[in-house]
């Protein structure tokens, strides 16, 4: 595809370092609180806010909500009616390790916090080898919040799916808290309604020795706006984040990362990838690493690849690297977007291959390396479904 690009080779960088197309902020003072006082309402002109339409938000930065939080299902089961047979415990409301990982970071984040109502409080302490699947089925146009934490205790190997559907206008924390040496796969996907309105915090604590693969697919809602916060709880730990969004006209998707790098010898790695087409789709992606002074022998790669499949569309993509030590194994980012390549249609016409069929082939390929990595059979089938959707409408479109 024809790519305006920036792209940073893996490379080991000493001192103070900071890449973007953005002006660097120091992501060492982030701020964080659970009071609301802290994070005022935004204008838009922040910089946390600026590819943000806020005004299609406008009602999750109230200090109170009133609105009912979407249902979570597993096995058909609600989890507020109980049952005794589920394979893993849950607890609401009274659970000490509600707001253990980390504090709120942003005006809706706090929001969140603040009108929680009852969270629930999800721990898993058994292997199963098929996934864990949450479904969460809005059924409002009400603003509301929900808090959903889950825990991985130690040893443990998980994967946890959290299926968003329905209509909700909704501000949502979900903290992850995996405990040392357990290996963790969180998939959420975002299905909802055209008109659903979704602002969610993730926020991820890894312990010693900890894999955790945070997977996030966007293809619904008028609005999602997706902000994954990561901490190394303990050494050695590995986080790697994935993400795909199929962003249509009018829709707004916004993903922001935060991998913040404090202790020894830590991994991370990002990659997201995004097809956008129609008129005022926008799609947004940030990633911010911090490396701090006493993180020495962190490696770490981001990348974003966004494709523009019709005129109209528009993707703005900001990788940022603070970097307080030299004594890293390497630390580097990517981000590219361009429009959908003719030379590469060309190509496979000219040897026999039909247009529509050309077209799919080079989305299918943009997406491919990326799917594969998910792990999921179940995500994966979902996902390239959903992209042959999206692909029919991509075809009318360009007729």
């Amino acid at each position: 595809m024809t790519q305006v690009s920036t792209d940073h080779s893996r490379a080991t960088l000493a001192g103070d370092h900071s890449h973007g197309s953005a002006p660097a902020a120091d992501k060492a003072d982030k701020p964080r609180s659970f009071e609301l006082s802290a994070f005022p309402i935004p204008g838009g002109r922040e910089e946390d806010w600026r590819f943000t339409p806020i005004a299609r938000m406008a009602d999750l930065f109230a200090d109170e909500l009133t609105g009912s939080a979407p249902d979570i299902t597993f096995d058909g089961v609600r989890l507020d009616e109980g049952a005794a047979d589920l394979p893993f415990d849950v607890v609401f409301d009274s659970c000490p390790c509600v707001g253990s990982v980390g504090a709120p970071s942003d005006r809706t984040a706090v929001v969140a916090w603040a009108n929680r109502g009852t969270p629930t409080c999800v721990t898993i302490s058994e292997s199963l080898e098929r996934p864990y699947v949450f479904e969460i089925v809005g059924n409002s146009s009400e603003a509301a919040a929900q808090h959903l934490t889950l825990n991985i205790t130690e040893g443990v190997t998980a994967t946890v799916v959290l299926r968003h559907t329905g209509t909700a206008r909704l501000t949502q924390t979900v903290e992850i808290d995996v405990a040392e040496g357990a290996n963790l796969t969180v998939v959420t996907t975002q299905e909802w309604d055209e008109d659903a309105v979704h602002a969610a915090a993730h926020r991820i604590s890894a312990g010693k020795d900890a894999v955790v693969k945070h997977i996030a697919v966007t293809l619904g809602a008028d609005l999602v706006r997706l902000t994954t916060d990561v901490e190394f709880a303990g050494e050695g730990a590995d986080v790697e984040l994935l993400g795909l969004y199929f962003t249509d006209a009018g829709q707004h998707h916004e993903h922001r990362l935060f991998m913040e790098h404090r202790l020894p010898n830590c991994v991370s790695d990002a990659t997201y990838k995004g097809a956008l087409q129609g008129k005022d789709a926008h799609a947004v992606w940030v990633g911010d690493v911090l490396i701090g002074h006493d993180a020495t022998g962190t490696d770490t790669y981001e990348l974003n690849r966004n494709l523009l499949l019709t005129e109209g569309a528009r993707a703005d993509s900001v990788p940022n690297l603070e970097i307080e030590t030299g004594e890293i194994a390497g630390a580097g980012h990517a981000s590219a977007t361009g429009r959908f390549d003719d030379e590469q249609l060309f190509y496979l016409m000219s040897r026999g291959v039909p247009e529509d069929l050309a077209r799919r082939l080079v989305v299918r390929g943009f997406f491919a390396e990326l799917i594969n990595r998910i792990g999921v059979p179940e995500v994966q089938d979902r996902l390239i479904a959903a992209i042959e959707a999206e692909l029919d409408q991509t075809m009318a479109l360009v007729k």
